[in-house]
């Protein structure tokens, strides 16, 4: 008992010390006790430094702290000034392709070569298109002499209705003229019985020289718009067509791609030859989450940076928000297959916002369609203090990209 009050006593004395300053220790001993006090009274004698506090505390207040200042920017920059860093650079692609079926001959562009709008890129051996006009040709002479043999036939049918008309007239009066003679008794019956039947063979020539007329007329058609010379003359057309589809022309301004077309392959129609990106009309292409979408309207100031231009940012505008995605849900027999759910959280979705620089502002020369972007939109202007700091925050990571 006696040993444990003198630690006690030495614990007290080292601790009054040290609080102000003097390094003395009082040294340990089994039997002695210090000079001037007692064991009874060391404790009062001696106050008693209570113990520093636990500094984890303070280290928990300010991780807390961090948290909940990082929980709050995020969810004020997704209103104010959302932002997305996984963007990628868009463009009008068109994978060429001839009109008709052939095989190339020539190819007149090299890979990622620029071609202007109308010049050439490739052409399809012209022989098999070249014999389809002449074909087309030779059957549009053939047609035309038929026509005119047609219209010859009209001019002789309109001959023997012309002279069947005058026989029929001609016979038409001698019948009356024997009708009369019978009525006087001055003609026999068989005399009129062959007068009529002269006059009806002359009227049975007449319709039969009339339908003829009429057949030859069909044959012939309306001057001009006879319907074989105009069946004809568009097969002469589409040969002609086909012929200038041989040769196939870039459609515009752009770059070709990825070449692999050489002379010799064989393309069918309407089958892809090469990819050709037209110039002058790339944008930017960002996936911003729906919750960011909130205050987000066609039309507002958006900054991009491209990993291909460091430390550049280039003013930029909303040009569309996208009305739907393709979520993914698949079917089976006719009806809608269950996702099962294999996360805690299901993942937010995103929605493309097509977004342009500015007009008058120049294309980075080295930044190519698929190419890296990153986008700040200022959904409530660029005034505002958060506009500001998240702005600066962008200038940074732009100067970051000649890193990696």
């Amino acid at each position: 008992m006696l040993q444990d009050e003198d630690d006690l006593v030495r614990h007290a004395h080292n601790s009054a010390l040290e609080g102000s300053g003097t390094l003395a220790r009082v040294p340990q001993s089994q039997n002695s006790q210090p000079t001037g006090v007692s064991a009874g009274d060391a404790s009062p004698a001696v106050g008693i430094k209570p113990s520093r506090k636990n500094p984890a505390r303070k280290v928990a207040a300010i991780i807390i702290g961090l948290l909940l200042a990082t929980l709050a920017w995020h969810v004020a920059t997704d209103l104010a000034v959302p932002s997305s860093s996984t963007g990628s650079v868009a463009a009008l692609t068109a994978l060429v392709a001839p009109r008709v079926a052939g095989q190339v001959s020539d190819v007149f562009v090299a890979d990622n070569q620029f071609i202007k709008a109308g010049e050439p890129l490739f052409a399809l051996d012209p022989a098999p298109f070249d014999l389809a006009v002449r074909q087309a040709e030779a059957n549009l002479a053939q047609v035309a002499q038929t026509v005119d043999a047609s219209v010859i036939s009209l001019t002789s049918a309109e001959a023997k209705v012309s002279q069947a008309q005058a026989n029929l007239d001609s016979t038409q009066a001698a019948t009356d003229r024997t009708l009369t003679l019978f009525d006087r008794g001055l003609s026999s019956q068989s005399q009129l019985d062959t007068a009529l039947s002269q006059l009806a063979a002359a009227q049975s020539t007449l319709d039969s020289a009339t339908a003829d007329l009429e057949s030859a007329r069909l044959k012939a058609g309306q001057t001009g718009s006879n319907p074989q010379i105009m069946a004809a003359e568009v097969q002469l057309e589409q040969a002609q067509l086909n012929r200038s589809f041989a040769d196939v022309l870039a459609p515009a301004d752009g770059v070709v791609t990825n070449l692999k077309l050489a002379a010799g392959q064989f393309v069918n129609a309407g089958t892809p030859a090469l990819t050709f990106i037209e110039a002058g009309s790339s944008w930017v292409v960002v996936d911003m989450r729906e919750n960011q979408l909130a205050n987000v309207d066609v039309g507002d100031e958006a900054d991009v940076v491209f990993d291909g231009t460091p430390g550049r940012k280039f003013p930029a505008r909303v040009r569309g928000i996208a009305w739907g995605i393709d979520p993914g849900r698949t079917a089976a027999n006719g009806l809608p297959q269950n996702q099962a759910m294999t996360r805690w959280f299901e993942p937010a979705r995103t929605i493309p916002v097509h977004i342009e620089l500015l007009e008058g502002e120049e294309w980075p020369a080295n930044v190519r369609v698929g190419s890296k972007a990153s986008a700040l939109v200022y959904a409530q202007g660029r005034g505002g203090p958060l506009a500001m700091v998240a702005g600066a925050l962008q200038t940074a990571s732009a100067y970051l990209s000649y890193l990696y």
